[in-house]
Order: C-alpha cells, then structure tokens, then sequence
C-alpha cells in the first residue's frame, strides 16, 4: 500500500509518500517534495495545481491520500488558500482522501520514540507523522 501525507502550509503542499508491505513501512525519497499553487485567483492556477495534484498520485500510485487537519477558527486556524486545496485535493480522481487531527499526531508522536529518515526535510516532518499515525491506525 502507498500512501501519500500532506501537510498544507500556505500556498505550498507538502508531500509526503511511505510504502507498506506487511510490517514493514519504507519513506520514498521522491524527487517532488511540495507543489505549489501560484495566484489562487487565477482559475488557471487552479486547474494547473489540480492536474500536478492528479498527475503526482497517478503516477506515484498512490492508493491513500492523508491530509493533516487545520483548525477553522482561532488563533492558528488554517488560511482559506489551503482550505482551497484541501478540497481540491479531495476531488481528485486517483484515490482516497481522509483528514487526520494535528491531536492524533501529536499523541502518536509523544508515545513513540520516532527517528526521521535521513532524507526528510525538516518541513516533511509533520506530514510524515501523520502517515505514521495513519498506518499505525490500520
């Protein structure tokens, strides 16, 4: 099972991919990290962001897309840019998408003693928690 984690910050969407064979789980050190959607006004923008969204799950194989949540309101409430993504993602043609809680990562997190492959970027990081935490859930 592939399955792809995405942690949305601004205008940028952090990829995350792991791979699943029985007990073992394998970090794939893919060549794109994060896609980017320009200008959120322009409906090309758009369309162009949804067909690299697609084209990347498609062509990774991916068979779950994990999205982690932000909150709606508050002090760190998520901007409505990645609202926007959320549900551009969700539409996607190529798999499944479920939401993930920043609580759940966090407390699978705090009862586990995790090591980050060498190859993860610093700004991967929550996004591969929350795939962690997903796999851990199944």
């Amino acid at each position: 099972m592939k399955i792809c984690a995405i942690d949305l910050k601004a205008n940028n969407t952090i990829l995350v991919v792991l791979e699943k064979n029985n007990e073992q789980i394998k970090y794939l050190d893919l060549r794109i990290k994060k896609i980017e959607l320009e200008d959120d006004e322009i409906q090309e923008n758009i369309i162009t962001y949804s067909k690299a969204i697609n084209d990347f799950l498609q062509e990774n194989q991916i068979e779950q897309v994990l999205i982690k949540k932000r909150a709606k309101k508050g002090a760190f409430s998520g901007g409505a840019n990645t609202f926007k993504v959320e549900a551009i993602i969700q539409l996607n043609s190529v798999c499944k998408v479920e939401l993930i809680s920043a609580q759940t990562i966090n407390a699978f997190e705090k009862k586990n003693n995790i090591e980050f492959p060498r190859n993860l970027k610093k700004y991967q990081e929550q996004a591969y928690l929350a795939a962690l935490a997903f796999l851990e859930k199944q």
